[in-house]
């Protein structure tokens, strides 16, 4: 397939964990979830791709408080390699755009590698665009998860109340093409354009109000006491605080 960045795929994965202990965040740990949606000229396609995958070890359990999938439930479930051509041939020549695309990107390698070393890389197949890297940049020093992007934006996610990669990869998509276009209103590209005023088939989206809320922001007092507390709490086990501002 030949190269072409007016197709992206925006892909979300959840994982068995990841590791803590020095080294790469993957080593150790397996892909569990991997949700990807298509888009064609700044335009939903309704493709998309979604599989859960059996790993060979068992999901830590704080991984499992975020996404809520467990053991049990990824017993019949096919394994990697089952699905590795096809996922393969789904993002192939796309641009591929994921938030915090350094996790998602790093597990997909670890899986490529230990299927067949001579697959390569994502960036072998991809052009790799990170939605977390790009938020920095437009709003410096501010926290940039999804949730938070949501909000800026004015895109409902109240129905996400555990991350799974096909909802989070959906919710990416809105959140990409108003961070990278300004678009509100989003039509499959399999839509009649011609026909005007049928607007049955759009997604919609609310644009938030342009009366700007005074904002207030901490002193360096109250950072430092913050994150003092974060430390207390880090030294105790896990700090979901933190965790939440690489995801």
């Amino acid at each position: 397939m030949k190269a072409s960045y007016d197709r992206i795929i925006v892909l979300d994965t959840e994982t068995t964990g990841m590791n803590r202990e020095g080294g790469p965040h993957y080593e150790g740990h397996r892909i569990i979830e991997i949700g990807a949606v298509e888009i064609i000229n700044r335009k939903l396609t309704g493709r998309h791709f979604h599989v859960y995958i059996k790993p060979d070890r068992e999901i830590d359990p704080e991984a499992i408080s975020v996404h809520g999938i467990t053991d049990q439930f990824l017993r019949d479930k096919p394994e990697y390699g089952d699905i590795h051509a096809e996922f393969l041939d789904f993002i192939k020549g796309a641009e591929l755009v994921a938030h915090n695309a350094p996790f998602d990107t790093g597990f997909m390698d670890y899986e490529f590698q230990m299927l067949d070393p001579s697959i390569g890389k994502t960036d072998d197949f991809c052009k790799v665009t990170d939605t977390l890297a790009m938020a920095k940049k437009i709003f410096p020093g501010k926290r940039n998860n999804l949730d938070i992007l949501c909000e800026r934006y004015g895109i409902d996610n109240s129905h996400r109340t555990l991350h799974g990669a096909l909802l989070d990869a959906e919710i990416l998509a809105d959140v990409y093409l108003l961070m990278t276009g300004g678009q509100t209103t989003l039509k499959f590209s399999g839509s009649d354009s011609n026909e005007e005023g049928d607007e049955s088939e759009a997604i919609r989206r609310v644009e938030a109000g342009t009366k700007k809320l005074k904002i207030i922001s901490a002193s360096a007092d109250e950072l430092s006491e913050h994150e003092k507390q974060l430390d207390i709490i880090e030294k105790n086990g896990s700090c979901l605080w933190r965790q939440q501002e690489s995801v």
